[in-house]
């Protein structure tokens, strides 16, 4: 009889075209997670006709793009299995490649589904300020060339906060879908050579976090004022914003269930 199945997986998306299977390649992490699975259930002689058609469908919180990581990002799948939670795990850590982990892995209520029952989610970018290369970390940040203002950044955010259309600040130019989010936290930090940007919110658009932190860079750098989030907010046109920082430094932190 086939359980549902919630896993809290971490990962490092560095050499990843993101969490959503493809059809032309193996590298993504929905896809080495059903290519496990599938390998579990029905043998290793199993062959998929592509990338994304394995029998069995891990389900993801959300769809970190290319490069992004995730410390704990929340899944799951149903399994006919008559191994345990600690064996499937065990067995999904012993083949899964090093840079993906299954932290937890519980059997839960037949109606979870790790998408639509999130009810927030907290993502951090980091950004790296310092005389130094950040050698064993240059992943993972994105390195700047000057320090921005915090306090200018933080004031900006502000603007930010609460439910809004944030179509501005969505890479998918064809999203025919609301592009209404709320957003009940912003925070920018500096710790060192750190300079980190914790949001969260709902939910969030494609890139959405990547040009927020883009665009509150450039208030750093005083190519904005805090005030302009308001028109760009207004603007409904992802124009108005700034750019998209790089990838690395973004990282899913935490999903939340009610």
């Amino acid at each position: 009889m086939k359980q549902n199945y919630k896993m809290i997986i971490s990962y490092d998306g560095s050499r990843y075209f993101g969490w959503e299977h493809q059809p032309n390649t193996d590298l993504t992490i929905q896809g080495k997670l059903e290519q496990v699975l599938t390998k579990m259930l029905y043998g290793a002689d199993y062959q998929a006709s592509d990338f994304a058609s394995f029998p069995v469908t891990v389900i993801g919180a959300g769809r970190t793009d290319a490069g992004v990581h995730a410390r704990a990002m929340t899944a799951n799948v149903l399994l006919d299995t008559d191994k345990t939670e600690d064996e499937i795990r065990d067995y999904m850590n012993q083949y899964l490649p090093d840079d993906i982990s299954i932290n937890e892995l519980k059997i839960c209520g037949e109606r979870f589904h790790s998408r639509f029952k999130a009810s927030g989610k907290t993502y951090r970018y980091t950004c790296w300020y310092s005389s130094q290369k950040p050698v064993f970390e240059r992943k993972y940040v994105t390195v700047l060339d000057r320090h921005p203002d915090l306090d200018a950044m933080n004031q900006a955010a502000q603007f930010l906060i609460g439910e809004h259309d944030f179509r501005s600040f969505c890479g998918n130019p064809k999203m025919k879908k609301s592009t209404v989010r709320k957003i009940d936290h912003i925070e920018i930090t500096e710790n060192g050579p750190y300079i980190r940007f914790y949001y969260h919110g709902t939910g969030f658009l494609q890139n959405m976090v990547r040009i927020l932190t883009g665009t509150l860079l450039e208030v750093g750098y005083g190519k904005r004022t805090p005030e302009s989030m308001k028109d760009i907010l207004e603007a409904k046109n992802r124009t108005a914003a700034g750019y998209t920082a790089e990838p690395g430094g973004l990282c899913l932190m935490k999903v939340d269930y009610d």
